[in-house]
């Protein structure tokens, strides 16, 4: 099968589709196929041969961007097994087929039935068969060829980055490359000039040029001046074809703008100004400014002022405002119209970042001349001082005069001045000033060793205008006065040991004084002389503002005497010289060999009889054991007991609280409560038998009148009280409980504990007919009555 096409449509792709028609078989791989044979040869077997494809091979072109009203005709499939009578079929497969690209099947013509864009698929592939259209079986196999969409310059230039903006120093060499755009061309780069760019500049001349093949934008002038023009507006073209009648274009605009740089010198817009200052500005306090102008911006319109010379150069400082650009004047020194009326100041503004290559425009900096006019005002007056020191001595006179303080009128007018003190604080109403004068005096009598320093402040103010006030501080100092008399240092413990010697120092003493002395205290010991000399100590002055106390005899005794009196007296060097007396208290205390106080108590008195402190410790531990033994023999005897039965013919029933052990069931010695059940049938004063008494007492009947007379209550506080005073009663805690039914019952009382004192007519023999467990109980009560009956 043969592939032909007719797409070429200019000279060259007419000579490539001749050439590719009846020459390119050879050279693209084109294969001649012919139908299956099988050959027969006498004596020989059947052959199978592989079947040689019969179509000529090529790949195939379509224009893009096909615009007519038929389908565009891309090209013809052909098998050598087609002898023309409709009996090969041809089939169409791959990308495109059937919806972009349709085959005759019966001519194998290939037509395109849509507009094709290379920009957005360049080729397709395919694939292409033939076969039988009787049997549907293929005559040739099946081979794949290519559609490559053809290029038209169908897409202008685009410049994807723009529009641009730039920057390029002013004053650049010609020829300095500011910028290179780049624009893209979507159609074949490979196939014609359609992606074939060339660049111009359509605005910007003479300031700029642009290179037609690279795109890069050159300044085309010598000394660009930002200071003359700062922006500009480029617009750079690019064309395809080669630049050619025809191509198509597209545009961008590049803003170019000039940075600057030093080649502008600060200059002064005046060589002459002039500044009034009034003379009561402060110091430190800005009077003016000044400007120097620059046209370059940023840091190389950045400047520095200085004054360089000029008669205010001492009295007037400018420094640079780093925002404004501004020279701040300002006043260094007070000014005083007075003394001097104007200054004249040169003051120079330089550039502080230079550029080296600019030099030759001449120097950076600029001088002018500024005179300054000062201007009279009416000043406060000004005291002679900036502070005062005075003094006075304390406890001079009221009206007594401190000190004076001037101040004067600084004007020409030189009026007259008052004085006052500001009383805004307590210790100026102290002090006193005359107005006229400006006299101090004392307002009360001083104590220096109360406060020894007073501040005041003195106001001034001119009669003419007494709204202008000058301060001054004035510092008054107390001077002293011998008015107070010398005291011990500090409350002295002296302390002498009794086995002292004669001339031996005891303690050494010193003293203090309230006053203040210039040339340092002097004091004055000395033993009082209104009283009998000391046998026992004696005082010296050591003449260094102490004294030592001496002893004048040897052994002291603390039995005989532990306290001695010493009285001293201690004078200053004062004029007049003050004293005082004082009188020292001496212990006399018991010391080691060395010297060490021991003690001063009295409880150690036994050690001078001779004793050791080791035999006091022996008789401490035996006296502390005798106690021990009769302490222990004490509680012994107290804690023994008595045997619980006494007498078995004091049988009753007993209920005893107390906190000891019990002694079981036999135990029926105990209290007897029975006058307590029933007070009535009291009869004598009971002791507790658990406890033997040592002293028993007569025994006492009372009367039957008495008995009716008992008041319970009386009679347990009398229980109490003699239970209290029982020398007889263990040294433990005693629990007794006393329980009482009551008086003048009718019914009576139906306990057994009245039983005991009361006749009945109850038979208990009955109990020995119980058994041998009560055997016992019988006996009891059997004697119980056969000693009523006898």
């Amino acid at each position: 099968m043969r592939i032909t096409s007719t797409s070429c449509i200019c000279p060259v792709l007419v000579c490539l589709c001749f050439v590719q028609r009846c020459y390119g078989t050879a050279h693209h791989g084109s294969i001649k196929v012919t139908r299956n044979q099988t050959k027969h040869i006498e004596g020989e077997t059947e052959v199978h041969h592989r079947p040689k494809r019969g179509w000529v091979w090529n790949q195939f072109f379509v224009l893009e961007e096909h615009m007519g009203p038929d389908p565009q005709y891309v090209g013809k499939l052909h098998s050598n097994s087609d002898k023309g009578d409709g009996s090969v079929k041809y089939i169409l497969t791959g990308e495109g087929a059937g919806t972009i690209f349709i085959i005759d099947d019966t001519t194998g013509d290939i037509h395109s039935t849509k507009s094709l864009d290379r920009e957005k698929k360049t080729h397709y592939v395919l694939h292409a068969q033939a076969i039988d259209r009787r049997t549907n079986k293929p005559l040739e196999p099946e081979s794949e060829f290519i559609i490559k969409v053809q290029d038209i310059n169908d897409n202008a230039p685009k410049f994807t980055d723009g529009p641009y903006i730039v920057t390029v120093p002013e004053m650049s060499d010609m020829g300095t490359s500011v910028l290179q755009v780049t624009a893209t061309d979507a159609d074949d780069p490979t196939y014609g000039n359609s992606a074939r760019v060339v660049y111009s500049i359509l605005q910007g001349q003479p300031y700029f040029s642009v290179d037609p093949k690279t795109g890069v934008i050159r300044t085309a002038l010598h000394n660009m001046d930002r200071e003359a023009r700062e922006h500009y507006s480029v617009v750079i073209q690019a064309k395809d074809m080669a630049g050619q009648v025809g191509g198509l274009s597209g545009s961008t605009t590049v803003n170019i703008t000039l940075t600057d740089v030093n080649d502008n010198p600060p200059r002064f817009p005046q060589k002459h100004y002039q500044l009034y200052v009034p003379e009561s500005a402060k110091v430190g306090s800005a009077v003016g400014k000044i400007k120097a102008n620059d046209a370059d911006t940023g840091s190389n319109a950045d400047m520095k002022y200085s004054v360089i010379n000029g008669d205010g150069s001492g009295v007037f400082t400018i420094s640079t405002d780093k925002e404004t650009r501004e020279g701040i004047i300002s006043l260094k020194k007070p000014l005083n119209y007075e003394k001097k009326k104007s200054y004249t100041l040169n003051i120079e503004g330089a550039n502080t970042h230079l550029d080296f290559r600019f030099s030759h425009l001449g120097p950076f900096k600029d001088v002018t001349m500024l005179k300054i006019i000062v201007g009279d005002v009416d000043e406060a007056p000004v005291f002679t001082l900036p502070s005062y020191i005075m003094d006075v001595h304390e406890n001079a006179r009221i009206g007594t005069i401190v000190g004076t303080v001037t101040a004067q009128d600084p004007d020409s007018a030189n009026n007259l001045v008052r004085y006052f003190i500001d009383h805004n604080i307590e210790e100026d109403r102290y002090f006193t000033i005359d107005a006229n004068t400006g006299t101090i005096k004392t307002a009360k009598v001083f104590d220096r060793e109360e406060t020894p320093w007073y501040n005041i402040t003195v106001t001034a103010s001119e009669i003419e205008s007494p709204s202008l006030l000058s301060h001054v501080p004035v510092g008054i100092k107390i001077l002293d006065v011998n008015d107070n008399p010398p005291e011990l240092a500090e409350d002295y413990d002296v302390v002498v040991c009794e086995n002292a010697k004669p001339n031996q120092v005891i303690q050494t003493i010193s003293a203090t004084d309230k006053d203040d002395f210039a040339n340092g205290q002097r004091f004055y010991f000395s033993l009082d002389d209104s009283f009998p000399s000391n046998p026992n100590f004696t005082l010296k002055d050591n003449e260094d503002n102490t004294a030592s106390i001496l002893t004048r005899r040897r052994k002291f005794s603390r039995t005989t005497q532990d306290t001695y009196y010493l009285p001293i007296v201690i004078s200053d060097g004062g004029i007049p010289s003050l004293s005082s007396s004082a009188t020292l208290v001496i212990r006399v205390c018991a010391c080691e060999r060395d010297g060490r106080v021991r003690t001063c108590h009295a409880e150690a008195f036994l050690s001078s009889a001779g004793l050791s402190t080791g035999a006091l410790i022996a008789i401490l531990l035996c006296v502390i054991i005798l106690l021990a033994i009769v302490v222990l023999f004490i509680t012994l005897r107290r804690s023994k007991k008595e045997p619980l039965i006494i007498s078995e013919e004091d049988v009753r029933e007993n209920v005893v609280t107390y906190d000891d052990e019990g002694g079981g069931e036999e135990d029926t010695e105990a209290f007897d409560i029975t006058a307590l059940r029933n007070p009535s049938a009291a009869e004598e004063l009971r002791y507790r038998r658990d406890v033997r008494p040592e002293v028993k007492p007569a025994v006492k009947h009372p009367t039957s009148s008495s008995l009716d007379s008992i008041n319970v209550h009386e009679f347990i506080k009398q229980r109490l009280a003699e239970a209290d005073l029982d020398p007889s009663v263990p040294p433990y805690d005693s629990l007794q409980t006393y329980a009482y039914e009551g008086q003048r019952s009718e019914a009576g009382s139906i306990s057994s504990l009245d039983s005991a004192t009361t006749h009945s007519d109850q038979d208990y023999n009955y109990l020995g007919d119980w058994g041998p467990e009560f055997k016992k109980l019988a006996e009891l009560y059997g004697e119980i009555e056969s000693e009523r009956t006898t």
